[in-house]
Parts: C-alpha cells; sequence; structure tokens
C-alpha cells in the first residue's frame, strides 16, 4: 500500500493494522516536491508485487498530469486509487475529520435516525433493558455492597451529560471514585486513575459501572448503543478544537458504541477526535447488523476486563 501525502496521520494501531491487510506500507510526502519528483519517487514502489492500492491523502492540489498518470495505472497495474475520505470508511471503519471548517463534504448522509430506525432502536432498547435487568440484578446488589463497604457513601453518582440536540440529562452511573474526586475541577478519567478505588477499578474494566444507565435508556435520555454522553465542560472546550463536534448530538447517545470499542480512554482534543470519527461512521452507516456487531464485540472488552 502506498499513501500519497499526510493529511491524515494513521495512529501506531492503525499501521500496524493496515500492514497485516496490505503487507507493505509506504508513504510518500507531497508537501514541497514537485510532480516530477513524485513520480519519480512513485515509480520506484511500482514494481513491488505488493502494490495493490495508492492511498490519495494530501492537501496540495493534485496536478492533472499526476491525477492522469494515477488512474492510468488501476487500469495497467490493477492498482486501486481511492482518496482517504472513502479509504477510512471503507477499511477502518471511521469518517475522516478535516481540520478546519471550510469542508462540509464528509458531512453527506450524516444524519438523525429516520423514523423506522428510530422505532428499530426503540425496540432494541427496550428489549435490551429487560434482559440485562433481569440478568444482571444480583450483580449489581453486589456492587452497592461493594461500594458502601470499600467508599463509604452514596453508590450511585448522578452527573449531568449532553444528550440528543445538546439537551443536558442526569446521567447515573455506580461510583467507582473516591467521594469529592472533582473537588479541584474536572478532569479526564485515565488508566490507573489513583482516584479510583478497588471495585471501582474493577467496575470500570468490566462497564459494571455504567449498569445503572439502563434507567436512562429506559426513561429514553439514551439508547443501549450510541455515541458516549460527555460533560457540557469537555463539549465546550472539543467544541472549538474539534471542527463540527456537535454532529454527535444528533442523536441519543448510548451506554457502549462503536467509538467504545474501537478505541481506548480518551484523555484529550486528539482522542476526542478520534473518537467522533467512529461515532459519525456509526451514525452515517447504521444498522442493526452494526448494533448486534457493536453487541458482540462490548462484550468481548467486557470478558477481556480492557474497559474502554
Amino acid at each position: 500500500m502506498l499513501v500519497l501525502g499526510r493529511k491524515y496521520k494513521f495512529t501506531a494501531k492503525e499501521r500496524l493494522e493496515l500492514k497485516r491487510k496490505f503487507g507493505k506500507f509506504n508513504i510518500i510526502r507531497y508537501t514541497n516536491k514537485t510532480p516530477d519528483e513524485v513520480l519519480e519517487e512513485l515509480n520506484s514502489h511500482l514494481d513491488s508485487k505488493n502494490l495493490h492500492t495508492i492511498i490519495l491523502n494530501t492537501k496540495a492540489k493534485v496536478p492533472n498530469e499526476l491525477i492522469k498518470y494515477l488512474t492510468n495505472l488501476q487500469f495497467k497495474k490493477n492498482i486501486e486509487l481511492i482518496t482517504i475520505e472513502r479509504f477510512l470508511e471503507k477499511y477502518l471503519y471511521k469518517c475522516y475529520i478535516p481540520d478546519d471548517f471550510a469542508d462540509l463534504n464528509y458531512l453527506q448522509n450524516i444524519k438523525p435516525y429516520s423514523f423506522f430506525e428510530l422505532f428499530l432502536k426503540r425496540v432494541v432498547d427496550y428489549m435490551g433493558v429487560i434482559a440485562i435487568s433481569f440478568l444482571t440484578a444480583p450483580l449489581m446488589f453486589y456492587a452497592r455492597y461493594k461500594i458502601k463497604k470499600e467508599s463509604p457513601g452514596e453508590s450511585i453518582f448522578k452527573q449531568a451529560r449532553v444528550g440528543v440536540n445538546g439537551s443536558e440529562f442526569e446521567c447515573f452511573k455506580f461510583r467507582s471514585m473516591i467521594l469529592n474526586a472533582e473537588e479541584s475541577g474536572a478532569m479526564f478519567a485515565s488508566k490507573d486513575d489513583p482516584r479510583v478505588f478497588k471495585w471501582g477499578e474493577v467496575m470500570r474494566k468490566t462497564r459494571i459501572d455504567e449498569l445503572p444507565q439502563l434507567l436512562n435508556v429506559f426513561k429514553g435520555d439514551m439508547h443501549l448503543i450510541g455515541p458516549r454522553p460527555e460533560r457540557k465542560v469537555w463539549i465546550e472546550k472539543f467544541e472549538k478544537e474539534i471542527p463540527y463536534y456537535h454532529e454527535r448530538h444528533l442523536v441519543r447517545p448510548g451506554i457502549t458504541g462503536w467509538a467504545q470499542v474501537n478505541y481506548p480512554y480518551g484523555a484529550n482534543a486528539y482522542d476526542a477526535k478520534q473518537k467522533l470519527m467512529y461515532d459519525l461512521y456509526y451514525i452515517k452507516y447504521w444498522s442493526l447488523w452494526l448494533e448486534f456487531k457493536i453487541v458482540w464485540k462490548t462484550a468481548v472488552v467486557i470478558f477481556k476486563k480492557r474497559g474502554l
């Protein structure tokens, strides 16, 4: 695989995944190079029998002669020529987000659920709430007992989160941190967070702490599956740094989601942008099959105790 430019920078995890899928992985830098220099470097890779895909990944305008040369390769050498936007959706299951607010093309087909899709979502929600509540009732009673034993105080943690259309709602969780964990101000949870007590760590890794949100789903604040609800303080920050971050609020948030099963804990705007790419893919390509796929991946995460 050959990548022309560095408009989108692949994560380390994505590089490993792409090497498994495509074999050799090379990047040709396009900035400050003439078309002839790019063509010369491109030709040096064409003898490779493993070259099957060329990704257009540059912000710069590609000259007509280079476009003509690349398109001819599709016929002469049966090489796939694909833009980075299409590549991310086709192979990495995420939507490209530009670095500025000038490009609206990626928003195409990212819209709220239709009436029928919303009906199906709510059917899945209610069936899931009933089944999960029945199966986990003893576990929830045990979780409350362990919380009170290790960290006396309220076992249910209530916090304002932002939902569909930017409206706030009260989100429920089992408390996994010490009391007054944010007395110094709002801060991201992190891996091996010292504010998390022992049983709290177990709950976070197995997602037991999210079980009280079944009530949020029943009330209609959330779906079982969707973008994770975020706090207003972080959303206001991200909306200044990440183009169209508010697009994730076209739909109700979820207890689990496509971003949660594909990306680890986030602690900054870069992580938030990566998760947004997955959230937008989920909204754009929503289907019952994708719902079931997320359920399966969530189960894998829980049983492997990887946390999200």
